[in-house]
């Protein structure tokens, strides 16, 4: 099943996931869908400091809005700050300091974030991809560390302040590669067989696309969405998998390219008139599942996922947010 699970994926990605994928999409985006002054809303970005993250806050901050940048680097943030208001000539950008893989610094961030900040946007784009196991010094492995346990406590922990605002939205950047993959709660962390590293990364990234279904059962004024940026040619992509960019890095989408549905997502009224909870590729809700690939998870699983990581991030909470 794998096998054929990769096949139909790779075929897939070599039509739609490519910079011909995108060319051939955007001819049917409508040019006013972004055409928004976003002056005085506030928008929030991990993962802010390069690639799309960094290509999502410039395009905000040049329709007005207050962006906030999430960045473990403290050096790249402020470069990245700095490039962003000379690019836009919006003054209005904030760098935060945050390893999304520390689930404590996580909720104190949010809790001092929430006294003295609105919120109108998340969006959650930090995201690993380590290819050997390992653990953070609270002893989770680092990718479900930092892509599914950081954004889930970073989201619920600011969904009080996101639910006082008109037309708040939460967009969770996910990936394609959770297509190959069904939701495994029975070993959230891959402490069992080999570690491989790009199937634990697809296996979080299957995460988000539930936990975004779900949150937009349980908090409807809430707009929440995820989506797949497509193969974009980003800093984390030559890293993280250099085989793959070395192979595809003629046929990789630019940074903006990959950031265009995020930016859509955050921005646009027209985004917002489609259902919540979708998961999206190129300004369309698409499935999240291939043909014939069995990666449907039982409500019971799901369920399961949900518990684990609220019984985890109580764990790590401040007393006063305990439940």
């Amino acid at each position: 099943m794998s096998l054929y699970r990769n096949t139909v994926w790779f075929i897939k990605g070599l039509r739609e996931y490519t910079k011909g994928g995108y060319e051939a999409a955007a001819k049917h985006f409508c040019a006013g869908d972004l055409e928004v002054d976003v002056t005085g809303r506030h928008y929030m970005i991990t993962g802010a400091n390069s690639g799309i993250g960094k290509a999502t806050a410039l395009a905000i901050a040049k329709k007005g809005g207050t962006v906030h940048l999430v960045c473990r680097n403290s050096e790249r943030a402020e470069e990245a700050k700095n490039e962003i208001i000379s690019s836009s000539g919006n003054q209005n950008v904030v760098v935060h300091l945050l390893d999304m893989s520390n689930p404590r610094a996580i909720w104190e961030f949010a809790e001092k974030f929430k006294t003295e900040n609105k919120l109108n946007v998340l969006i959650n784009n930090a995201g690993c991809m380590v290819n050997k196991r390992e653990l953070t010094d609270d002893g989770l492995e680092k990718n479900f560390a930092t892509n599914t346990m950081g954004l889930y406590i970073l989201t619920k922990a600011l969904l009080p302040v996101l639910e006082k605002e008109d037309d708040a939205r939460v967009v969770n950047v996910a990936s394609g590669g959770m297509l190959v993959q069904k939701l495994n709660v029975s070993d959230l962390q891959f402490e069992n067989g080999t570690f491989d590293g790009t199937m634990a990364y697809a296996q979080n990234k299957r995460q988000q696309v539930i936990l975004t279904e779900q949150w937009a059962k349980s908090y409807p004024k809430i707009h929440f969405s995820v989506m797949h940026p497509g193969w974009a040619d980003t800093p984390a992509v030559r890293s993280s998998m250099p085989d793959f960019y070395e192979k595809m890095k003629n046929r990789l989408r630019t940074e903006d390219q990959g950031a265009d549905t995020v930016i859509w997502l955050s921005l646009s009224p027209a985004s917002i008139k489609h259902p919540s909870g979708l998961f999206f590729q190129d300004r369309k809700p698409v499935s999240t599942h291939l043909p014939l690939a069995s990666t449907q998870s039982s409500p019971g699983d799901e369920e399961k996922l949900l518990e684990t990581l609220e019984e985890l991030s109580q764990r790590f909470a401040p007393a006063a947010c305990k439940l």
